[in-house]
């Protein structure tokens, strides 16, 4: 019996780039689909005959083209916009967009199907929004995305996020695909999108913590010649040139350079922060069916260590106004971050492609000041003295095979991999001078009164003790295969395997010259499998399910000295996802429930009932259970709006604890994790009047109440709650800019009700978020 045939194709644009997310059907039919980011498309499922075919993108001219499709074969198109690239890119800009986040293939999926189709929560914030807010750290761009908040700043040296409950590291951040050190604070400015696939992604990256996956995507070379030129200016003396530039050095070779410089004061006393950027990067094409690209990108950040105002007599905030700054003038981090990668695409056929990517990134930091702001209910605060450096070399490789092939009436996309990284770390350690007899103190001063008692200015004298080498070897190999059953049904299993070897740490003495192992190594495997399950009633919902297992390691050492066992993690999560009015508005609906069996956490006394200085010193807290609900709703309702909102709520308690002393208490709430954010952006951009080019924005978000401290134990010594509750609070932001042909200039001001609340790490350092701020910027496309 005849099956039916197919319409496959490809769209580019007048100068030969492939036209992404342009929409395609079939006329006086329900048949439609988007462009994938190549411009390739495919309408399954297509009975013999003679068709219309509409090719539309918003901006351009739409084509009808008739087309004869027979039985069990696909029928080849091929299609030219009218527009270029960047014509199609300034109607991105203008706020005319009709691409639904559901139908977006994301790099961070690894494989090339829509979010639509993955059983699974994720989210997009692409350069439009980041322009558009005017965003200056990370922590600006995750404002957009529920579930995942900034929860802590220790020292103001880098920005820590919770997902879900659980915490960022080094080992969830990754940029073009592949992982980079937390510690810097990354440019936003060369960032191209971000994205954030939510719940269990350890069977594409393993060993990750539960919770979501960021990935950074920088801008990308073009065979078009444009750049942009940028000058921003703020409160506290915020100065910040930019520049792009991109273009094609011959018919197959395009480059791309931006690059930035910036200088700010702060809101708090005595603190400053100096930044330079740049990144270049090439693309070669040597075949329509190979590319190469080359990246590579710099950053030099320094920057004044704050602690903020931190706590008293360990029970609650030090009540100083907003710009009280407890520290010494010359305290300083340094910070440097280089990475450079080749990414290697190849299509074997219309089918199968391999994508490789070998990196390298080099992260550095020289840190000297004083903290951890713990006063005494005297007021009293002996100021404590924290000298550190760290430099870790880090190399990865890695290699997918993606393909669709056919079992039947069964459709197959396969994701097939391995990879394989090394970090080796460089921990520096330092001896301190004292006062009284007490090591590391720098002197004694009274919080409320900084006058009552003299403070020292001078810089103390540090000594080099130490040098201690700790590698790291991971590798993992994996393969999923998303199964289209039918239409409407389809079926995603797969399992990875991961191998850590956590080599011992070499130290070396300088005074002796000589050098010693801190442990034996220590070597973690394990098989982590996931499956999920797609059902779509109608093409334009997605009602989703699925279920993990993964593992993560466990750095550092016990009280004991005895090193961790790692974490198994079990994650369910189910949702919806539905798009509305043809696309132009997604909303979707997120229910998760992940458990953690061995949570660890920082130790906060040594064994000898002491604080806890050592951040190496783990402690497992027991069992962790997250649950919550997640509500995402995108898009562009009306031509020049753009809109993001979203809702979460999570439970984060302790569970199943041992019954013995020192074991923290079930049935806690986690520190440092809130109940409830929400979200809310809305920019207008008029389109047809007299004002044209004019654009208005406003921005809400809302973080809920959490606690900060540590959470209480069994038998504890301290006889008061360590858990110190932070109230919520709410932030509202207004943009108002006009652009008029290549020129534009867009202003916002920030935290308009000059809310007062703070960023906490633990209890020492607690950092005031800043005041009512107004940033301006002025631009110049080419």
């Amino acid at each position: 019996m005849a099956q039916n045939g197919a319409i496959k194709g490809k769209i580019s644009t007048a100068d030969g780039e492939p036209a992404a997310f342009v929409t395609i059907g079939l006329k006086d039919t329900k048949k439609g689909t988007l462009t994938n980011e190549d411009g390739v498309f495919t309408l399954k499922n297509v009975k013999p005959g003679s068709y219309t075919l509409v090719i539309s993108y918003t901006g351009t001219q739409t084509i009808n083209k008739e087309v004869s499709v027979t039985a069990d074969h696909a029928t080849d198109v091929a299609f030219s916009l009218q527009a270029t690239s960047s014509q199609l890119n300034e109607v991105v800009v203008d706020g005319t967009r009709t691409r639904t986040i559901n139908r977006k293939p994301v790099t961070i999926g690894k494989m090339p199907v829509p979010v639509m189709d993955l059983p699974q929560s994720v989210a997009i914030i692409g350069h439009e929004v980041l322009e558009d807010q005017q965003a200056q750290r990370m922590s600006d761009v995750v404002k957009n995305i529920n579930g995942v908040y900034m929860a802590s700043q220790r020292a103001g040296t880098q920005e820590t996020f919770n997902a879900r409950g659980y915490g960022f590291s080094s080992t969830n951040m990754f940029k073009n695909g592949v992982r980079v050190n937390s510690g810097a604070m990354p440019e936003m400015s060369s960032l191209e999108r971000v994205e954030v696939l939510k719940g269990s992604a350890a069977i594409l990256y393993g060993n990750v913590a539960p919770g979501a996956v960021l990935n950074m995507v920088t801008k990308q070379p073009k065979f078009t010649s444009g750049g942009e030129v940028n000058l921003r200016a703020g409160s506290y003396g915020l100065l910040k040139p930019a520049v792009d530039f991109y273009g094609p050095l011959s018919s197959k070779i395009a480059y791309r350079v931006n690059g930035t410089f910036e200088t700010a004061d702060s809101y708090r006393d005595q603190v400053h922060s100096k930044r330079y950027y740049v990144n270049p990067s090439l693309l070669f094409k040597p075949s329509d069916r190979t590319e190469i690209l080359l990246q590579a990108d710099y950053l030099k950040h320094d920057f004044t260590p704050d602690f903020g105002i931190g706590s008293i007599a360990d029970t609650s905030i030090i009540k100083v106004p907003r710009n009280t700054f407890f520290g010494a003038p010359w305290q300083y981090a340094h910070t440097q971050q280089t990475t450079a990668s080749a990414n290697i695409k190849h299509k074997l056929n219309d089918n199968w492609s391999i994508n490789g990517i070998v990196s390298y990134s080099k992260y550095d930091r020289d840190y000297y000041s004083l903290e951890r702001i713990q006063a005494k209910g005297d007021s009293t605060w002996q100021r404590p003295l924290g000298r550190n450096a760290t430099n870790e070399d880090y190399y990865a490789a890695q290699i997918d095979l993606t393909g669709k092939f056919r079992t039947g009436s069964l459709e197959h996309t396969v994701l097939a991999g391995v990879d394989a990284d090394r970090y080796l770390t460089g921990s520096y350690a330092y001896g301190l001078p004292s006062i009284n007899k007490t090591a590391g103190i720098y002197d004694i001063v009274n919080v409320y009164d900084l006058d009552k008692l003299p403070r020292r200015t001078d810089m103390p004298v540090d000594t080099l003790k130490t040098r201690t080498n700790a590698p790291i070897n991971r590798f993992g190999a994996y393969i999923q295969d998303l199964v289209s059953i039918s239409e409407k049904l389809k079926l995603l299993a797969g399992v990875r395997f991961s191998y850590l070897e956590t080599a011992s740490p070499m130290a070396y003495d300088f005074a002796s010259g000589t050098s010693k192992a801190n442990s034996v190594a220590k070597y973690d495997h394990a098989f982590s499998p996931r499956v999920g399950l797609v059902y779509k009633p109608i093409a334009s919902t997605a009602i989703f399910a699925s279920y993990s297992n993964s593992f993560t390691p466990n750095t550092g050492f016990d009280i004991d000295s005895q090193a961790l066992k790692p974490s198994i993690i079990e994650q369910y999560e189910v949702g919806v996802k539905n798009d509305f009015f043809h696309g132009l508005l997604s909303a979707n609906l997120t229910l998760y429930r992940i458990r953690n069996n061995n949570f660890s956490q920082t130790a906060p006394f040594a064994k000898d009932g002491s604080q806890n200085n050592n951040t190496s010193l783990k402690a497992l807290i027991g069992e962790t259970l997250s649950q919550g609900v997640e509500v995402d709703i995108a898009g562009h309702p009306l031509p020049g709006l753009d809109v993001i909102a979203g809702y979460s709520y999570n439970s984060m308690t302790i569970e199943n604890t041992p019954d013995v002393k020192g074991a923290t208490i079930a049935g806690q709430r986690l520190v440092g994790n809130p109940n409830h954010t929400a979200n809310a952006s809305v920019f207008y951009t008029f389109q047809e009047t007299k004002v044209k080019g004019l654009k208005l924005g406003a921005g809400f978000y809302y973080i809920g109440q959490r606690f900060s401290g540590w959470n209480n134990t069994i038998g504890q010594t301290q006889t008061y709650d360590r858990m110190i509750s932070i109230p919520g609070y709410s932030t509202l932001d207004f943009s108002a800019g006009y652009a008029f042909k290549r020129f534009a200039v867009l202003g916002k001001v920030s935290n308009i009700t000059n809310t007062y609340s703070y960023y906490v790490h633990e209890n020492y350092s607690v950092n005031p978020i800043p005041p009512t701020q107004f940033v301006g910027t002025v631009s110049y496309k080419f």
